[in-house]
């Protein structure tokens, strides 16, 4: 049977289209979920893509966080359903409080698109086990919000979980502390990241590079395994 995984499309959204795709390539069926859905469509996980919801109006994620397909999407995460943010869906999970932190403009004030080296510092979570600790890849990166924040006392708590998921190498392009570019609950279920995976799936787009297909291959086969 083939894995069904929902890509959330909220007003705003920019990346579904190419997240379905990405999926579709690692071999899952996409399933297309709007934000005004109640039910999830017993799909087996659930992506939050990139963009700008709701305009980004308030804080970025702050408004799409109360929609109504986050409330069984919140309820069903907690119970182990397997999530993903990338970028604008990361930014709606910390506002959910599904991932500790907060994300603020970048400390350069300005839009940002570039590809992104990134160090994978945990590759035990549902969306990394592709993945090697250590491994440097490279993933592009777009936003104007992505300075990823949180106290000391969080920021201790992740490095001395394992819970940093991806740090930034060789630039941090938007001040996050600890060059902190992606986050994972204590589950493993929960991921979320500002570089965007899905644009680098096929050597002919994005990086040139396959290097995020790992993420849309990780949860298949732990879809698979079960």
């Amino acid at each position: 049977m083939t894995a069904r995984i929902g890509v959330v499309t909220f007003p705003g959204s920019l990346d579904d289209r190419d997240t379905q795709r990405a999926i579709r390539l690692a071999g899952a069926e996409p399933v297309a979920l709007w934000h005004k859905d109640k039910d999830l469509k017993q799909v087996d996980a659930v992506v939050l893509c990139g963009g700008f919801s709701y305009g980004d109006y308030l804080r970025a994620g702050a408004i799409a966080r109360f929609s109504p397909v986050m409330e069984p999407l919140i309820e069903q995460a907690k119970a182990g359903l397997p999530v993903l943010g990338i970028c604008n869906g990361f930014q709606i999970l910390t506002e959910a409080h599904l991932l500790p932190g907060t994300m603020l403009r970048n400390n350069h004030l300005h839009f940002i698109c570039r590809d992104q080296k990134l160090r994978v510092e945990n590759a035990e979570t549902a969306w990394t086990s592709d993945y090697t600790a250590g491994q440097e890849i490279h993933i592009p990166l777009k936003n104007i919000d992505g300075q990823y924040v949180a106290d000391q006392h969080t920021l201790d708590a992740l490095e001395a979980e394992g819970r940093v998921a991806f740090r930034y190498l060789d630039v941090n392009p938007n001040g996050s502390n600890n060059d902190i570019a992606g986050v994972t609950n204590e589950a493993g279920n929960v991921v979320g990241l500002m570089p965007h995976p899905e644009h680098a799936v096929e050597p002919l787009i994005g990086t040139g590079r396959t290097d995020g297909l790992p993420f849309f291959t990780s949860i298949l086969k732990k879809l698979v395994n079960a």
